[in-house]
C-alpha cells in the first residue's frame, strides 16, 4: 500500500493465546517496514525481543505457575470477576502510566479487549487507536447469543429470537455494572467524559476494530460496533520444534490423541489428566499429553508406549499428526485446532472458552464434554463418536482450508494501515 513507516504501539494482556496474536500482527507489519512495539507484561519480554520486536512493559505482572491464582480466574462462576475486578483495576493507574511511556511517538494504538488504560490513553492523547477482539463473545451480541461461562447451556434461549439475547446481555451489564468504577473514576480525573462501559461498547474504537477470529466462527451482526474489519485468525508459530523424542513417538505408530489445557486451564487441571489416561486406557489408542510442567498433572499408571507425556510442545507443529485434539477452549488453541483439520473434544472451563465450544461443536467438528463431567468413560465414548464419524472428518477438512486460506495476519496489517493512511497524525 506503500504507507510510510510508521510506530504502532500494541497493547495486550493476558495468557499466551492473548498475546501471541498480536506478536503474529507485530511481525506483518514490521515485515511491511512499520516499527511495532509490543506493550505486554514483563513474562513476555525475551520472547518478544527475540523476534526483533521492541518491547515495553506494561502490567500488571502474573505469576504463571500462581496455581491459586490460576485457580481463581479459571473458576466458570468468579474467573472474569477476579481477573477484572481482582487483577486489572488494582493495578489500573500503573498500567496506565506505564502505556504512556510505552505510547511516546506512536501513530497509532492497537488495543486487547481486556486492557482498559489503553482506550483512556488514546481520548486523552488524541492518539487514533484501532481495537480488537480475539473471540466472538467479545461482541456481546443479542442477535447471536454467546454461550457465557456462568451458565453457558442458558445460549440455547438463542432460538427464542432476539429478545432472549437482549435479556440475557441484559443481565450481564447488570451484573458487572459497579466493576469498572475505577475505569471511571480515572477518565474523570484526566477531565474525560465518563463513556460507555468498558467491557462491552466502551472497548470499542470509533474507527476501526479488529475481529481477529475465522468467519467460521461467527459471522457479522446488526448489533457489532461499525467499522468492523474479521481478519481470520493471526498465528504466530515461534521458534519451537517438536523435540526428538516427540518426533519419535510420533512416527512409531498411529497418530495419537492429544490432549492440552492450553497454558492457563493447565494450572487448574483438576483430574483432566488423569481422567485422559484412563479413558486411553479403554480405547487402546495412543495419546500426548501435555502437562504444562506441573507435577501435579502427572497421570498415574501410564504406559510410556501408548502415552507420551510432556511439559507442553507448539501446538501448530502437534496438531497435524493427531487423531484428534482434546483441549480447553482458548480461541489460540481452538484456532490451531482448527488450523489442522483434526476433529475436537472441547472441556470449556471459563472466560471465552463455553463460546467457542458452542461454535466448534456448530461447526460439525467438535463435542463438547464440561469439566464436571469429564470422566474417563464419558471421554471414551465421545472420542469413539468422534473417530468414527466420517462426517466430521470431512468438515474438519473443508474448516481447515477456509482458515488457512484467509490470511489472518496479513488482511489485519492491511486493516490498519487503512486507518494510518487516514487517520495517523503527520
Amino acid at each position: 500500500m506503500g504507507v510510510p513507516s510508521r510506530r504502532v504501539v500494541i497493547v495486550s494482556w493476558g495468557s499466551y493465546g492473548d498475546v501471541f496474536p498480536y506478536m503474529g500482527l507485530a511481525l506483518a507489519l514490521a515485515r511491511r517496514g512499520h516499527r511495532p512495539v509490543l506493550a505486554v507484561p514483563a513474562f513476555y519480554h525475551e520472547s518478544v525481543e527475540r523476534e526483533g520486536i521492541e518491547f515495553r512493559p506494561v502490567g500488571p505482572e502474573v505469576d504463571p505457575n500462581d496455581r491459586a491464582t490460576i485457580a481463581r480466574v479459571m473458576d466458570p462462576v468468579k474467573g472474569t470477576e477476579a481477573i477484572l475486578r481482582g487483577l486489572l483495576m488494582p493495578a489500573l493507574r500503573r498500567s496506565y502510566e506505564e502505556l504512556q511511556q510505552a505510547a511516546a511517538g506512536a501513530d497509532l494504538l492497537v488495543t486487547h479487549p481486556i486492557t482498559f488504560a489503553a482506550p483512556v490513553l488514546a481520548q486523552k492523547l488524541k492518539l487514533p487507536w484501532v481495537s480488537t477482539v480475539l473471540a466472538p463473545i467479545s461482541f456481546f451480541s443479542t442477535t447471536d447469543l454467546p454461550a457465557l461461562p456462568p451458565a453457558p447451556r442458558l445460549v440455547h434461549l438463542r432460538r427464542l429470537g432476539p429478545w432472549a439475547g437482549r435479556l440475557i446481555v441484559g443481565l450481564a451489564h447488570r451484573a458487572t455494572r459497579s466493576w469498572m468504577d475505577p475505569v471511571y473514576d480515572l477518565r474523570k480525573e484526566l477531565g474525560l467524559p465518563r463513556g460507555a462501559d468498558p467491557i462491552y461498547d466502551g472497548q470499542f474504537s470509533p474507527i476501526r476494530t479488529l475481529a481477529l477470529f475465522s468467519r467460521v466462527l461467527a459471522a457479522p451482526q446488526p448489533d457489532w460496533p461499525p467499522c468492523v474489519d474479521v481478519s481470520g485468525f493471526v498465528f504466530y508459530n515461534g521458534p519451537d520444534r517438536l523435540t526428538a523424542e516427540l518426533d519419535a513417538f510420533l512416527a512409531a505408530g498411529p497418530p495419537p490423541i492429544v490432549f492440552t489445557l492450553g497454558t492457563s486451564a493447565v494450572g487448574a487441571a483438576g483430574r483432566f489428566y488423569q481422567e485422559s489416561a484412563d479413558a486411553i486406557a479403554r480405547l487402546g489408542l495412543r495419546a500426548v499429553l501435555l502437562t504444562g510442567g506441573f507435577p501435579e498433572n502427572q497421570p498415574a499408571g501410564v504406559a510410556s508406549r501408548e502415552c507420551f507425556v510432556t511439559d507442553r510442545a507448539p501446538h501448530q507443529l502437534l496438531f497435524p499428526h493427531a487423531a484428534a485434539i482434546v483441549h480447553q477452549g482458548g480461541v489460540g488453541t481452538t484456532a490451531q485446532a482448527l488450523r489442522s483439520g483434526r476433529p475436537m473434544l472441547v472441556v470449556p472451563h471459563a472466560h471465552d472458552q463455553p463460546d467457542n465450544a458452542f461454535r466448534v461443536t456448530n461447526l460439525g467438528v467438535a463435542r463438547t464434554v464440561f469439566p464436571s463431567h469429564y470422566r474417563a468413560a464419558r471421554v471414551a465414548r465421545e472420542l469413539r463418536r468422534l473417530l468414527n464419524d466420517s462426517a466430521v472428518e470431512r468438515r474438519a477438512a473443508e474448516v481447515s482450508a477456509i482458515v488457512r486460506a484467509e490470511g489472518g495476519a496479513e488482511a489485519a496489517a492491511d486493516s490498519i494501515e487503512r486507518v494510518l493512511t487516514t487517520n495517523a497524525p503527520g
